[in-house]
């Protein structure tokens, strides 16, 4: 994380007010009565981070009342060997404002786990799989949680850091697939002949 991860008052905001203090971004005043917190991201993009108990409900205020109408992107970033390992995040879009916000979401090892965001916008279903892929962060109520781009089998998250650049067993699941099908062939020549 750079020291412009950090910096208060993000992005979207209309300028300073007659007394001085910045003014509240577009869509603040949907999220009054939810605890987060604001920043704005090396790229200068409003983040806004929030605990994974509030998740769903400063995600539903975007869509509902701050016209958020897509969710782009839910992914994740490692940060091992540091405490939280995850920073879950979404990324969202008002077409109408022209607006993108960043929210992000801290989880620890060992409970890698967030609300899905999928009853509100269904396309993140899935980025929610991919993220569950790649990271092995599971989305509560997700109506399809299930691999996207790797075999079922499969038991290892590539994007993790302690996942070896090698790979893992890159063999065993092609073999074990490709026994089953040619299994098949026999049976099927025997039945033409």
């Amino acid at each position: 994380m750079t020291s412009n991860d950090t910096r208060p008052e993000a992005g979207g905001a209309a300028g300073p007010q007659p007394d001085g203090a910045p003014a509240a971004p577009r869509w603040a005043a949907a999220l009054s009565g939810l605890e987060y917190k604001q920043l704005v991201g090396a790229d200068g993009m409003a983040t806004l981070e929030v605990a994974r108990e509030h998740l769903h409900a400063l995600l539903a205020a975007l869509k509902e009342r701050a016209g958020f109408a897509m969710c782009t992107l839910v992914t994740a970033v490692d940060h091992y060997p540091k405490a939280p390992r995850f920073a879950l995040t979404h990324q969202l879009l008002s077409l109408e404002h022209n607006e993108r916000l960043r929210v992000r979401c801290w989880l620890r090892e060992g409970d890698e786990h967030a609300p899905s965001c999928a009853d509100l916008w269904p396309g993140a279903n899935w980025s929610e799989r991919e993220c569950f892929d790649m990271f092995g962060i599971r989305f509560d109520a997700h109506p399809d949680l299930r691999r996207l781009l790797l075999p079922q089998g499969y038991d290892h998250h590539p994007l993790r850091k302690e996942f070896p650049h090698a790979g893992i067993e890159p063999d065993r699941l092609y073999r074990q697939w490709d026994k089953q099908r040619r299994a098949g062939w026999n049976a099927e020549e025997g039945a033409t002949r």
